[in-house]
C-alpha cells in the first residue's frame, strides 16, 4: 500500500481543520492571501507524508503551518516589504472563519488590526509563541514541541512579546455593535460637516491616522495629533468627481465590524473599495486606519458579497 497516496478520509480530515490552520496562518502573517498559500502548502506536505506514522494529525499540521509561516516571515522579500513601512494587515469582515477563535478577549484582541500591526515589532519566534499561546491556548510544552525550543524559552518569548505589545498598545476597548455604529455615525457626521473642531472632539489628544494611500504610494501615510487627523479625515470624506473616478463609480458608505473594530466600508456595486477602521480608547478614537489598495480588499469583498449589506449610512456619496 502506498501510504503517501491521498484518500478521501485523509483529505476530509485535513479539510475539517482548514479554517483553524488558516486562522493560525493569518495571525502569523497578517495577510489572507499568504495564509491561504501557507495552508495549501501544508496540504501538499500532508499528501506527501507517511500519514500512518503521524499519531496526532492536528498537532502535526499545526507544526507544519507554523514553520511554513515562519519561513515566509524570515524571507528576504518579507523583510523588504515590511521594512519600508508599506505594510498593513489585511482587514477581514467579522464572521470570516479566518478570524478563528473569538471566545476570549485575548483571542479577539490577537486578531485586531492593532495587535497584528504591533506583532511586526516581534521576532518571528516571539510572534509564533504569542499567537499559539494567546489565540490557541497551547501549553508551553506544546509550543516547545511545535517550535523545537525549550519550555523555558517559550515562556521567555511570551513574556517579551506581551511586554512589547502591552507597552505599545493603545486603546483595546471592546464595544458592542450599537455603540460601535454610533461612533461611526458621529465620525461621518463630523467629517461631513466641514468643521474640524467637531472631529477633534471625537479624537484622543494623541490620535494617529495611517493610510496605505490606496496602494498609490510606496510608504504608508501617517498623521499625528488630533488636529492633523481631523483635517485629513475632513478632506478625505469630502466627495469629489476625482474620488468617484478613482473608486470606479458612486460609492455607498456602510457600517461594519472589521477584525472586531468599528469600520466604515466604501462600496461600489458589490465591491469594497475602501475600509476605514477605528481603535478606541476611553470612549474616543485613538487610531484611524485607511486601507484602499485593491490587493488588500479581495477577501473582504468576497465576504461582503456573501454577507448581504445592511442599509447604507450614505447611499450615494
Amino acid at each position: 500500500m502506498d501510504s503517501s497516496a491521498t484518500d478521501p478520509f485523509d483529505t476530509d480530515r485535513f479539510e475539517a481543520g482548514r479554517n483553524r490552520l488558516a486562522s493560525l496562518a493569518y495571525r502569523l502573517l497578517g495577510s489572507a492571501g499568504d495564509a491561504e498559500d501557507a495552508v495549501q502548502d501544508a496540504f501538499l506536505h500532508w499528501q506527501a507524508a507517511d500519514r500512518q506514522r503521524i499519531r496526532v494529525p492536528e498537532a502535526w499540521l499545526t507544526k507544519v503551518v507554523t514553520h511554513l509561516c515562519l519561513d515566509r516571515l524570515r524571507s528576504a522579500q518579507a523583510r523588504r516589504e515590511r521594512a519600508v513601512g508599506a505594510w498593513l494587515p489585511e482587514p477581514l469582515l467579522d464572521g470570516d472563519p479566518m478570524l478563528g477563535p473569538a471566545d476570549t478577549f485575548e483571542q479577539r484582541e490577537s486578531v485586531s488590526l492593532a495587535v497584528l500591526t504591533l506583532m511586526e515589532r516581534l521576532s518571528p519566534v516571539e510572534r509564533a509563541v504569542y499567537v499559539l499561546r494567546e489565540a490557541f491556548d497551547h501549553s508551553h510544552a506544546e509550543i516547545a514541541e511545535i517550535l523545537d525550543i525549550t519550555e523555558s524559552a517559550s515562556q521567555q518569548h511570551l513574556h517579551r512579546a506581551r511586554r512589547r505589545i502591552t507597552a505599545a498598545r493603545r486603546g483595546g476597548t471592546e464595544v458592542d455593535r450599537a455603540a460601535a455604529r454610533r461612533i461611526v455615525e458621529e465620525f461621518l457626521a463630523a467629517a461631513s460637516s466641514g468643521r474640524t473642531e467637531r472631529l477633534v472632539a471625537l479624537l484622543t489628544d494623541d490620535a494617529t491616522a495611517i493610510s496605505d494611500g490606496a496602494g498609490l504610494t510606496e510608504k504608508l501615510l501617517r498623521y499625528d495629533t488630533a488636529q492633523r487627523v481631523a483635517a485629513v479625515a475632513r478632506a478625505g470624506f469630502r466627495p469629489t468627481p476625482a474620488k468617484r473616478r478613482l473608486a470606479g463609480g458612486t460609492p455607498a458608505i456602510h457600517f461594519a465590524l472589521v477584525n472586531g473594530t468599528p469600520a466604515i466600508l466604501t462600496v461600489v456595486g458589490d465591491r469594497v473599495v475602501g475600509s476605514v477602521t477605528f481603535d478606541l480608547a476611553g470612549g474616543k478614537i485613538a487610531t484611524v486606519r485607511g486601507i484602499a489598495a485593491p490587493v488588500r480588499l479581495v477577501r473582504l469583498t468576497e465576504a461582503w458579497r456573501r454577507h448581504g449589506p445592511d442599509t447604507p449610512l450614505i447611499s450615494e456619496w
